[in-house]
């Protein structure tokens, strides 16, 4: 699950950024190939899809990609390109119907993409707004979302449910912690979500430091707890949870703060406090054209000139939903007592 994990890494640097058949001719002569990236997440306000051209050419006509990916006009389509997403309900017998509502595209331009494979630091995407939309699923209704984009003669299109529903959430409202090299593990309990296949959770512990009474300043340490689908994941009391050693957060300060630092000449007088609920708790999930993609791809390896899988008909990425969940909890009793009990780290109570 390493390598899933990097992938999505990959994946989310990548999206900020019809025709009857998913077969292109990738080695055609100077041909362009239409790419999209869309992930579409119920809590944004805005959601952006990326709608690009990557050009392949013959043996007797080299096209260097990366050279390519950093001119604006070989990235993108000329003008603005007839592009909106479909509104489908599920009805009886497990199809679905387009509810008659349509959710126009527009562009706009990001000034601030930092330097990367893509042009930089303007960049056009294109977007909508109707974030009510997405929000549409429970658990007696179902939608999908058909994209479709227009280019000449052809439609290149791609569908995905939304991941979210009003059931997802993390339970624990606190995290155990202990300094004991002897204790085992706790869990971070969640309800799953609608059209999630997998998950990545992770967790922050903030806290303020200041030196020699100088100014606050805010540090962080963090741990992943990794990606699992959702068949890897075990389940308690009807939710879903990943385990992590109840001696991680120690390990993360030692690593962090090392020594004795309270008393070393270079760093005197530390003074290290934490709030009422200093850790936050990150759990993202993600529809299965996610999973698929970055799970296929990432086996035969991103740097393949045609990717192995794709949900975009008429074209290559890929179209799907992820959503991202956050909330600030405490940590146990015991974890602050040991906090606190270890001087030379220079914790004290607020």
């Amino acid at each position: 699950m390493k390598k899933l994990f990097l992938s999505l890494s990959l994946l989310a640097s990548l999206v900020f950024f019809n025709a009857c058949t998913t077969d292109v001719d990738l080695y055609a002569d100077y041909k362009d190939i239409p790419v999209i990236y869309g992930l579409l997440n119920a809590t944004q306000d805005t959601n952006f899809v990326r709608i690009n051209r990557a050009f392949s050419g013959s043996n007797s006509t080299h096209i260097n990609a990366n050279e390519v990916a950093l001119i604006a006009d070989s990235c993108n389509y000329p003008g603005k390109l007839k592009a909106y997403i479909v509104e489908y309900k599920q009805g009886y017998g497990n199809t679905y119907q387009p509810t008659g509502d349509t959710l126009k595209l527009d562009t706009t331009t990001i000034h601030d993409k930092e330097p990367g494979i893509f042009y930089a630091p303007n960049q056009k995407v294109y977007y909508t707004t109707e974030k009510e939309k997405f929000a549409n699923n429970n658990g007696n209704s179902k939608y999908k979302y058909k994209l479709f984009v227009f280019k000449g003669n052809d439609t290149i299109s791609a569908e995905t449910g939304i991941v979210g529903g009003e059931r997802f959430k993390i339970i624990n409202s606190s995290l155990h912690f202990s300094s004991d090299a002897n204790e085992k593990s706790s869990k971070i309990k969640f309800i799953d979500a609608d059209n999630a296949v997998f998950y990545d959770m992770k967790f922050v512990f903030n806290y303020h430091e200041s030196i020699n009474g100088g100014p606050v300043v805010d540090k962080q340490v963090s741990y992943s707890c990794g990606t699992k689908s959702i068949d890897e994941l075990s389940t308690e009391d009807g939710s879903y949870f990943f385990s992590y050693s109840n001696k991680v957060l120690f390990n993360l300060l030692e690593a962090a703060i090392g020594g004795d630092t309270v008393y070393d000449v270079n760093h005197p007088n530390v003074v290290r406090y934490f709030d009422r609920h200093p850790i936050q708790i990150q759990l993202s999930a993600g529809a299965d054209e996610l999973y698929n993609y970055i799970q296929v791809n990432s086996e035969s390896g991103f740097s393949q000139a045609v990717p192995d899988y794709t949900n975009v008909t008429g074209g290559y990425g890929v179209f799907s939903s992820k959503i991202n969940l956050r909330k600030e909890v405490g940590i146990s009793s015991g974890a602050q007592i040991d906090l606190y009990g270890k001087t030379s780290w220079g914790f004290v109570q607020q």
